[in-house]
């Protein structure tokens, strides 16, 4: 199975694939870190799939503010796959390296706002790669040879590392 990765949400016209009532541009990074870890795999999964289990099946305000912190995992798991999590920094590199690929979330701020964001991480050879990572990415972005580092050097904060592998969930 050919791997189509959305490399950036910011890519998805604003009519197209809404998540709740406003577009997955503005808050489908959930829905595509979820995408893009089934991709990781070859499973075989539309966007509207994934889209559907988010709204109705983990409703948290049905897409409309985002994804609940906990509900990529929830969807993972129903798919065979196990999903462990981390809050504290120090720890994170540890789980990223003892599982196959992950999902990162984690708040930022700005001068204006302040966020979450979800990214999914693939574990490499070299490091991590992430998809969907900056408003801006254009492919896999090359998140470093650490996790932590990586939140560390852009001062995000509230970071969680879910580490996902695949087999019976737990």
């Amino acid at each position: 199975m050919k791997k189509n990765f959305i490399y950036c949400q910011n890519d998805i016209p604003r009519n197209h694939l809404r998540y709740g009532l406003r577009s997955s541009a503005a808050t489908g990074c959930g829905w595509i870190a979820v995408y893009n870890i089934l991709q990781m795999y070859g499973l075989d999964c539309s966007p509207a799939q994934i889209i559907y289990e988010l709204e109705h099946n983990v409703p948290v305000f049905n897409g409309n503010i985002g994804s609940f912190l906990m509900s990529p995992a929830w969807v993972l798991r129903r798919y065979g796959f196990k999903v462990t999590f981390t809050t504290k920094r120090n720890q994170m590199d540890k789980l990223a390296q003892e599982t196959e690929s992950g999902i990162l979330y984690y708040w930022w701020t700005s001068k204006r706002s302040i966020g979450a964001h979800f990214v999914a991480v693939e574990k490499t050879a070299e490091g991590f790669i992430g998809y969907n990572t900056y408003s801006n990415s254009k492919g896999p972005d090359d998140l470093g040879t650490s996790i932590k580092a990586f939140l560390d050097k852009r001062q995000y904060f509230g970071a969680v590392y879910f580490g996902i592998t695949k087999g019976d969930s737990q």
